[in-house]
Formats: C-alpha cells, structure tokens, sequence
C-alpha cells in the first residue's frame, strides 16, 4: 500500500529562487571577468578594458565573460608569447578554473540570502 501527494511549490518561492540564482550567476561571471583582468597581457590596457560580462537573465540561467578585441583569442591561445610578468596566455581560461569554489559560493550566498 502506499500513499501518494503532488508537490506545488509556492510560485513566490520559485520566482525569489530563479532571481537569486541570476543574480548570483552574475556576480560570478563579473568575479571571473575580475581575476581574468589581472591575468590578461597588456601593452595599452586595450585587451583588458575590452573585458564584459553578459547573462540571458531568469530563464537560462547563463552567463558569458568575453574580451572584445581582433586579438583577444590569439593572445588567449599562444602559449609561447612573452608577456609581463603575472600576465600570461589562458587569462580567461585560468581564471574560470582557479575560480570554480568561488564562483559556486557567490552563486550559494545570494541562493542562500533569498531563503
């Protein structure tokens, strides 16, 4: 014998969630655009201030980090290219990886804060 229910989550509750969840997803994507710039090469600044964020809001719940110049991905992938020192190759790449904790807890913070 069993017994059975059907669950109808609060549409408030739903909604605060989504919210939450793309705000959280934002701020993480802005944390990463942060520690990519202090990774990027820079000769004028150019590639850095070309850094930005963009999300598709509650529905998705994506988000992308992006550099904006005709040599952001040849800079991103030549590995044998001299740069500045704390500055290499990968910026992008690197940050999305050494950043994974972070960006899960600023993600869990704004979950958290709408609970």
């Amino acid at each position: 014998m069993g017994k059975q229910w059907k669950y109808k989550p609060n549409k408030n509750v739903v909604t605060g969630v989504k919210k939450a969840s793309a705000r959280g997803l934002s701020l993480a994507a802005e944390h990463i655009l942060g520690v990519a710039k202090q990774q990027v090469p820079i000769e004028e600044h150019i590639l850095e201030e070309s850094g930005f964020t963009s999300t598709d809001g509650v529905h998705n719940l994506r988000a992308a980090v992006s550099f904006d110049t005709p040599y952001a991905v040849r800079q991103h992938e030549d590995m044998h290219a001299r740069h500045d020192a704390g500055r290499n190759a990968k910026y992008l790449e690197n940050a999305f990886n050494s950043e994974k904790d972070a960006v899960k807890e600023i993600i869990a913070a704004e979950l958290r804060g709408e609970l």
